[in-house]
Protein backbone atom coordinates (compact mmCIF):
# COMPACT_ATOMS: atom_id res chain seq x y z
CA UNK A 1 0.00 0.00 0.00
CA UNK A 2 2.46 2.24 0.90
CA UNK A 3 4.44 1.99 -2.69
CA UNK A 4 1.22 2.06 -4.26
CA UNK A 5 0.75 5.82 -2.58
CA UNK A 6 4.15 6.53 -3.11
CA UNK A 7 3.97 5.88 -6.91
CA UNK A 8 0.30 8.12 -7.07
CA UNK A 9 2.10 11.04 -5.28
CA UNK A 10 5.20 10.98 -7.40
CA UNK A 11 2.77 11.09 -10.79
CA UNK A 12 0.50 14.02 -8.70
CA UNK A 13 3.94 15.52 -8.55
CA UNK A 14 5.15 15.55 -12.50
CA UNK A 15 1.34 16.66 -13.71
CA UNK A 16 1.39 20.10 -11.12
CA UNK A 17 5.08 20.41 -12.71
CA UNK A 18 4.09 19.88 -15.72
CA UNK A 19 1.04 22.46 -15.77
CA UNK A 20 3.79 24.84 -14.19
CA UNK A 21 5.92 24.58 -16.95
CA UNK A 22 3.04 25.38 -19.25
CA UNK A 23 1.66 28.38 -17.32
CA UNK A 24 5.14 29.74 -17.13
CA UNK A 25 5.77 29.33 -21.12
CA UNK A 26 2.09 31.22 -21.58
CA UNK A 27 3.29 34.00 -19.32
CA UNK A 28 6.12 34.67 -20.90
CA UNK A 29 4.57 34.59 -24.29
CA UNK A 30 2.11 36.82 -22.76
CA UNK A 31 5.35 38.96 -21.64
CA UNK A 32 6.54 38.94 -25.19
CA UNK A 33 3.52 39.92 -26.82
CA UNK A 34 2.86 42.53 -24.88
CA UNK A 35 6.59 44.08 -25.06
CA UNK A 36 6.21 43.57 -28.80
CA UNK A 37 2.74 45.45 -28.93
CA UNK A 38 4.15 48.49 -27.01
CA UNK A 39 7.36 48.30 -28.79
CA UNK A 40 5.39 48.67 -31.96
CA UNK A 41 3.36 51.45 -30.95
CA UNK A 42 6.64 53.16 -29.81
CA UNK A 43 8.13 52.41 -33.31
CA UNK A 44 4.85 53.50 -35.19
CA UNK A 45 4.72 57.02 -33.05
CA UNK A 46 8.29 58.06 -33.35
CA UNK A 47 8.10 57.13 -36.77
CA UNK A 48 4.47 59.42 -37.50
CA UNK A 49 6.57 61.83 -35.61
CA UNK A 50 9.04 61.76 -38.07
CA UNK A 51 7.04 62.28 -41.14
CA UNK A 52 5.50 65.22 -39.65
CA UNK A 53 6.54 68.76 -41.19
CA UNK A 54 8.63 70.73 -38.98
CA UNK A 55 7.08 74.22 -38.65
CA UNK A 56 9.52 76.81 -39.75
CA UNK A 57 10.77 79.31 -36.96
CA UNK A 58 10.26 82.18 -39.73
CA UNK A 59 7.86 82.69 -42.29
CA UNK A 60 8.00 84.69 -45.25
CA UNK A 61 4.76 85.65 -47.09
CA UNK A 62 4.26 88.32 -50.17
CA UNK A 63 2.07 91.48 -49.92
CA UNK A 64 -0.60 92.54 -52.27
CA UNK A 65 2.06 94.25 -54.44
CA UNK A 66 4.43 91.32 -54.28
CA UNK A 67 7.04 93.06 -51.63
CA UNK A 68 8.34 89.89 -49.57
CA UNK A 69 7.46 89.94 -46.00
CA UNK A 70 9.22 87.99 -43.01
CA UNK A 71 7.76 87.28 -39.88
CA UNK A 72 10.35 86.82 -36.85
CA UNK A 73 9.89 85.99 -33.67
CA UNK A 74 11.58 88.41 -30.48
CA UNK A 75 13.91 85.65 -29.54
CA UNK A 76 15.22 85.46 -33.21
CA UNK A 77 15.19 89.30 -33.71
CA UNK A 78 17.53 89.32 -30.54
CA UNK A 79 20.02 86.71 -31.66
CA UNK A 80 19.84 88.49 -34.99
CA UNK A 81 20.60 91.79 -33.34
CA UNK A 82 18.16 93.43 -35.37
CA UNK A 83 17.68 97.36 -34.19
CA UNK A 84 15.22 99.80 -35.93
CA UNK A 85 14.56 102.85 -35.88
CA UNK A 86 13.32 105.97 -37.69
CA UNK A 87 15.46 107.61 -40.60
CA UNK A 88 16.57 111.25 -39.71
CA UNK A 89 14.84 113.60 -42.48
CA UNK A 90 16.68 115.64 -45.35
CA UNK A 91 16.29 117.07 -48.45
CA UNK A 92 15.46 114.90 -51.23
CA UNK A 93 15.94 116.58 -55.08
CA UNK A 94 14.74 115.09 -58.11
CA UNK A 95 17.79 114.02 -60.75
CA UNK A 96 17.85 113.84 -64.49
CA UNK A 97 20.46 111.41 -65.81
CA UNK A 98 22.19 112.21 -68.69
CA UNK A 99 25.31 110.81 -70.50
CA UNK A 100 28.77 112.74 -70.10
CA UNK A 101 32.31 112.18 -72.09
CA UNK A 102 35.78 113.60 -70.22
CA UNK A 103 36.68 115.40 -73.42
CA UNK A 104 40.47 115.21 -75.01
CA UNK A 105 41.25 119.36 -74.64
CA UNK A 106 44.72 118.99 -77.68
CA UNK A 107 42.57 120.95 -79.72
CA UNK A 108 41.82 123.37 -76.93
CA UNK A 109 45.71 123.50 -76.32
CA UNK A 110 46.34 124.00 -79.95
CA UNK A 111 43.99 127.39 -79.65
CA UNK A 112 45.53 128.23 -76.83
CA UNK A 113 48.72 127.86 -78.77
CA UNK A 114 47.56 129.48 -82.35
CA UNK A 115 46.32 132.64 -79.92
CA UNK A 116 49.15 133.26 -78.18
CA UNK A 117 51.36 132.88 -81.21
CA UNK A 118 49.06 135.73 -82.93
CA UNK A 119 49.37 137.38 -80.06
CA UNK A 120 53.36 137.38 -80.26
CA UNK A 121 53.07 138.22 -83.44
CA UNK A 122 51.06 141.22 -82.83
CA UNK A 123 53.43 142.37 -80.61
CA UNK A 124 56.53 142.25 -82.44
CA UNK A 125 54.88 144.18 -85.18
CA UNK A 126 53.21 146.55 -82.79
CA UNK A 127 56.81 147.23 -81.51
CA UNK A 128 58.40 147.86 -84.83
CA UNK A 129 55.29 150.09 -85.68
CA UNK A 130 55.89 152.53 -82.48
CA UNK A 131 59.30 152.65 -83.85
CA UNK A 132 59.31 153.30 -87.30
CA UNK A 133 56.11 155.41 -86.58
CA UNK A 134 58.68 157.87 -84.43
CA UNK A 135 61.28 158.03 -86.97
CA UNK A 136 58.76 158.89 -89.46
CA UNK A 137 57.50 161.58 -87.32
CA UNK A 138 61.02 163.47 -86.75
CA UNK A 139 61.92 162.37 -90.40
CA UNK A 140 58.45 164.56 -91.21
CA UNK A 141 59.55 167.47 -88.99
CA UNK A 142 63.09 167.75 -90.28
CA UNK A 143 62.39 167.54 -94.23
CA UNK A 144 59.63 170.13 -93.22
CA UNK A 145 61.94 172.65 -92.02
CA UNK A 146 64.55 171.62 -94.58
CA UNK A 147 67.35 170.67 -92.09
CA UNK A 148 69.65 167.81 -93.03
CA UNK A 149 67.47 164.67 -94.20
CA UNK A 150 67.32 164.56 -98.08
CA UNK A 151 63.60 163.86 -99.76
CA UNK A 152 64.66 160.17 -99.97
CA UNK A 153 65.57 159.88 -96.58
CA UNK A 154 62.15 160.57 -95.60
CA UNK A 155 60.49 158.76 -98.35
CA UNK A 156 62.46 155.64 -96.75
CA UNK A 157 61.06 156.28 -93.30
CA UNK A 158 57.42 156.85 -94.80
CA UNK A 159 58.02 153.22 -96.85
CA UNK A 160 59.18 151.73 -93.36
CA UNK A 161 56.57 152.87 -91.16
CA UNK A 162 53.50 151.97 -93.87
CA UNK A 163 55.13 148.56 -93.53
CA UNK A 164 54.95 148.11 -89.94
CA UNK A 165 51.67 149.39 -89.87
CA UNK A 166 50.35 147.22 -92.38
CA UNK A 167 52.24 144.14 -90.49
CA UNK A 168 50.20 145.44 -87.33
CA UNK A 169 47.46 145.40 -88.94
CA UNK A 170 47.72 142.02 -90.41
CA UNK A 171 48.62 140.44 -86.93
CA UNK A 172 45.90 141.99 -85.41
CA UNK A 173 43.56 139.89 -88.15
CA UNK A 174 45.58 136.61 -87.38
CA UNK A 175 44.68 137.34 -83.39
CA UNK A 176 41.06 138.09 -84.12
CA UNK A 177 40.81 135.21 -85.96
CA UNK A 178 42.18 133.09 -83.86
CA UNK A 179 39.96 134.08 -81.03
CA UNK A 180 37.07 133.99 -83.24
CA UNK A 181 38.11 129.98 -84.10
CA UNK A 182 38.28 129.76 -79.90
CA UNK A 183 34.72 131.14 -79.65
CA UNK A 184 33.03 129.01 -82.48
CA UNK A 185 34.42 125.81 -81.42
CA UNK A 186 34.06 126.18 -77.79
CA UNK A 187 31.49 129.23 -77.01
CA UNK A 188 31.44 132.34 -75.82
CA UNK A 189 32.76 131.61 -71.93
CA UNK A 190 35.52 129.25 -73.15
CA UNK A 191 36.15 131.02 -76.00
CA UNK A 192 36.97 134.65 -73.92
CA UNK A 193 39.10 132.35 -71.23
CA UNK A 194 41.33 131.17 -74.10
CA UNK A 195 41.49 134.41 -76.30
CA UNK A 196 42.21 136.65 -72.49
CA UNK A 197 44.24 134.03 -70.88
CA UNK A 198 41.95 133.89 -67.87
CA UNK A 199 42.31 131.10 -64.95
CA UNK A 200 39.77 128.66 -66.65
CA UNK A 201 41.87 128.35 -69.43
CA UNK A 202 44.35 127.86 -67.90
CA UNK A 203 43.87 125.23 -65.45
CA UNK A 204 42.24 123.10 -68.26
CA UNK A 205 45.10 123.39 -70.21
CA UNK A 206 47.69 122.62 -67.11
CA UNK A 207 45.23 119.77 -66.43
CA UNK A 208 44.05 121.18 -63.09
CA UNK A 209 40.39 120.43 -64.24
CA UNK A 210 38.72 118.78 -66.80
CA UNK A 211 36.22 119.37 -69.60
CA UNK A 212 33.14 117.24 -69.08
CA UNK A 213 30.36 117.55 -72.11
CA UNK A 214 27.14 116.29 -70.49
CA UNK A 215 24.39 115.38 -73.30
CA UNK A 216 20.33 114.93 -71.73
CA UNK A 217 18.23 112.21 -73.66
CA UNK A 218 16.72 113.08 -76.80
CA UNK A 219 13.41 114.80 -75.78
CA UNK A 220 14.44 115.88 -72.55
CA UNK A 221 15.33 119.44 -71.72
CA UNK A 222 15.85 122.05 -69.01
CA UNK A 223 14.78 125.47 -68.60
CA UNK A 224 18.30 126.48 -66.16
CA UNK A 225 21.01 123.52 -66.14
CA UNK A 226 22.71 123.08 -62.52
CA UNK A 227 25.14 124.90 -61.51
CA UNK A 228 26.37 121.63 -59.51
CA UNK A 229 25.76 118.34 -60.69
CA UNK A 230 27.67 114.79 -60.18
CA UNK A 231 29.23 112.30 -62.35
CA UNK A 232 29.53 107.95 -61.80
CA UNK A 233 32.88 107.42 -63.32
CA UNK A 234 33.34 103.46 -64.64
CA UNK A 235 34.87 102.44 -61.48
CA UNK A 236 31.74 104.07 -59.20
CA UNK A 237 33.44 107.06 -58.08
CA UNK A 238 31.28 110.21 -57.65
CA UNK A 239 32.37 113.40 -58.87
CA UNK A 240 31.19 116.71 -58.34
CA UNK A 241 31.32 118.73 -61.47
CA UNK A 242 30.61 122.98 -61.97
CA UNK A 243 28.62 124.50 -64.83
CA UNK A 244 30.56 126.63 -67.45
CA UNK A 245 28.50 126.53 -70.20
CA UNK A 246 26.28 125.50 -73.06
CA UNK A 247 28.07 122.93 -75.64
CA UNK A 248 28.48 124.49 -78.79
CA UNK A 249 27.71 120.68 -80.38
CA UNK A 250 25.61 117.60 -79.31
CA UNK A 251 27.42 113.84 -79.23
CA UNK A 252 26.53 112.49 -82.34
CA UNK A 253 25.82 109.24 -80.76
CA UNK A 254 22.59 110.84 -78.73
CA UNK A 255 21.56 114.06 -80.72
CA UNK A 256 20.41 115.79 -77.33
CA UNK A 257 20.72 119.40 -75.65
CA UNK A 258 24.53 119.43 -74.54
CA UNK A 259 26.79 121.45 -71.35
CA UNK A 260 29.90 121.87 -70.38
CA UNK A 261 30.55 120.90 -67.20
CA UNK A 262 34.84 120.83 -65.33
CA UNK A 263 35.88 119.08 -62.86
CA UNK A 264 38.82 118.62 -60.62
CA UNK A 265 41.69 116.69 -62.39
CA UNK A 266 42.43 114.61 -59.48
CA UNK A 267 39.36 112.99 -59.47
CA UNK A 268 39.21 109.59 -61.32
CA UNK A 269 37.49 111.51 -64.30
CA UNK A 270 39.86 111.12 -67.42
CA UNK A 271 40.33 112.23 -71.19
CA UNK A 272 38.25 109.68 -73.22
CA UNK A 273 36.40 108.34 -70.49
CA UNK A 274 32.10 107.54 -70.69
CA UNK A 275 30.45 108.85 -67.64
CA UNK A 276 26.58 108.66 -65.97
CA UNK A 277 25.54 112.29 -65.44
CA UNK A 278 23.14 113.41 -62.77
CA UNK A 279 22.09 116.74 -62.89
CA UNK A 280 19.68 118.02 -59.76
CA UNK A 281 15.95 119.59 -61.15
CA UNK A 282 13.58 121.15 -59.33
CA UNK A 283 12.88 122.39 -55.91
CA UNK A 284 14.22 120.23 -52.84
CA UNK A 285 11.40 117.73 -51.41
CA UNK A 286 11.35 115.37 -48.51
CA UNK A 287 13.49 112.97 -48.03
CA UNK A 288 14.94 110.33 -45.19
CA UNK A 289 18.56 109.37 -45.13
CA UNK A 290 18.98 105.53 -45.33
CA UNK A 291 22.48 104.46 -43.45
CA UNK A 292 24.37 101.71 -45.40
CA UNK A 293 23.93 99.25 -42.55
CA UNK A 294 20.40 99.03 -43.44
CA UNK A 295 21.04 98.24 -47.34
CA UNK A 296 21.18 95.08 -48.70
CA UNK A 297 21.65 94.20 -52.13
CA UNK A 298 19.79 91.49 -54.18
CA UNK A 299 20.11 90.81 -58.37
CA UNK A 300 21.81 94.30 -58.50
CA UNK A 301 19.74 96.09 -56.70
CA UNK A 302 19.70 97.93 -53.31
CA UNK A 303 16.81 96.75 -50.82
CA UNK A 304 15.99 97.80 -47.06
CA UNK A 305 13.48 96.44 -44.19
CA UNK A 306 10.52 97.79 -43.01
CA UNK A 307 8.94 96.85 -39.43
CA UNK A 308 5.63 96.70 -40.41
CA UNK A 309 4.32 95.23 -37.07
CA UNK A 310 6.54 94.05 -34.13
CA UNK A 311 7.14 90.74 -35.50
CA UNK A 312 7.37 91.25 -39.12
CA UNK A 313 9.25 92.92 -41.56
CA UNK A 314 8.71 93.73 -45.39
CA UNK A 315 11.63 94.10 -47.92
CA UNK A 316 11.81 97.43 -50.05
CA UNK A 317 13.28 98.13 -52.84
CA UNK A 318 15.48 101.94 -52.79
CA UNK A 319 16.51 104.08 -55.73
CA UNK A 320 20.22 104.84 -55.07
CA UNK A 321 20.51 107.83 -57.53
CA UNK A 322 21.83 110.00 -54.39
CA UNK A 323 24.73 109.01 -52.35
CA UNK A 324 24.26 110.14 -48.92
CA UNK A 325 27.80 112.31 -47.86
CA UNK A 326 28.21 109.86 -44.20
CA UNK A 327 27.38 106.38 -46.84
CA UNK A 328 24.08 105.38 -48.14
CA UNK A 329 21.23 107.10 -49.60
CA UNK A 330 19.10 109.69 -49.41
CA UNK A 331 15.88 108.70 -51.01
CA UNK A 332 12.44 110.48 -51.24
CA UNK A 333 9.18 109.99 -49.32
CA UNK A 334 6.59 108.17 -51.18
CA UNK A 335 4.16 110.40 -50.69
CA UNK A 336 6.22 113.54 -52.33
CA UNK A 337 7.17 111.44 -54.90
CA UNK A 338 3.81 109.94 -56.52
CA UNK A 339 3.43 113.82 -56.93
CA UNK A 340 5.71 113.88 -60.62
CA UNK A 341 5.54 116.70 -63.11
CA UNK A 342 3.27 115.20 -65.72
CA UNK A 343 6.59 115.73 -67.87
CA UNK A 344 9.15 114.05 -65.81
CA UNK A 345 10.90 110.62 -67.10
CA UNK A 346 9.98 107.41 -66.61
CA UNK A 347 13.08 106.57 -64.23
CA UNK A 348 11.47 108.68 -61.55
CA UNK A 349 8.21 107.38 -61.94
CA UNK A 350 9.88 104.16 -61.25
CA UNK A 351 11.55 105.30 -58.45
CA UNK A 352 8.10 106.99 -57.07
CA UNK A 353 7.65 103.30 -56.41
CA UNK A 354 10.98 103.06 -54.10
CA UNK A 355 10.62 105.81 -52.00
CA UNK A 356 10.62 105.34 -48.22
CA UNK A 357 6.71 105.14 -46.73
CA UNK A 358 5.94 107.73 -43.86
CA UNK A 359 5.09 106.23 -40.42
CA UNK A 360 7.12 103.58 -40.77
CA UNK A 361 10.90 102.24 -39.06
CA UNK A 362 13.76 101.54 -40.40
CA UNK A 363 16.44 97.77 -39.78
CA UNK A 364 19.22 99.70 -39.51
CA UNK A 365 21.44 96.50 -38.13
CA UNK A 366 20.25 93.01 -39.14
CA UNK A 367 19.25 93.58 -42.03
CA UNK A 368 21.70 90.75 -43.74
CA UNK A 369 20.25 88.70 -41.12
CA UNK A 370 17.30 88.95 -42.20
CA UNK A 371 17.51 88.49 -45.75
CA UNK A 372 19.28 85.38 -45.10
CA UNK A 373 16.55 84.10 -42.75
CA UNK A 374 13.80 85.26 -45.60
CA UNK A 375 15.82 82.98 -47.85
CA UNK A 376 16.39 80.21 -45.78
CA UNK A 377 12.72 79.96 -44.86
CA UNK A 378 11.61 79.80 -48.78
CA UNK A 379 14.22 76.96 -49.06
CA UNK A 380 12.67 74.92 -46.37
CA UNK A 381 9.49 75.59 -47.41
CA UNK A 382 10.18 74.43 -51.02
CA UNK A 383 11.79 71.79 -49.66
CA UNK A 384 8.72 70.63 -47.71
Amino acid sequence: MVMTDDKGLARHVRRFLRGLIVLVLIGALGVLLIWGFIEGRSEATAEAQREQPVKAAVHVTHTDTGLPTITLSSDLQKQADIAVRRPNTVPYQRQVQGYGSVLDLQSFTNLSNKIATAKGQLAVAQAKLNASQAAFERARVLHGKGEAISTAQFQTAEATYRSDEASAQAAQVQTQNASASAYQAWGPLLGRSLADGTALARDLIQRRKVLVQVTLPVGVSLAQPPQTAFIETTTGQRVRIEFVSLATRTDPKIQGVSFFYTADAASEALPGMNVIALLPVGQPTPGVAIPGTAVVWFQGSAWIYLQTKADTFTRREIPTGLPSPNGGYVVPVLPTMLRLEPDAPASDADSAAQGFPTNESLVVTGAQALLSQEFSAQIQVGGD
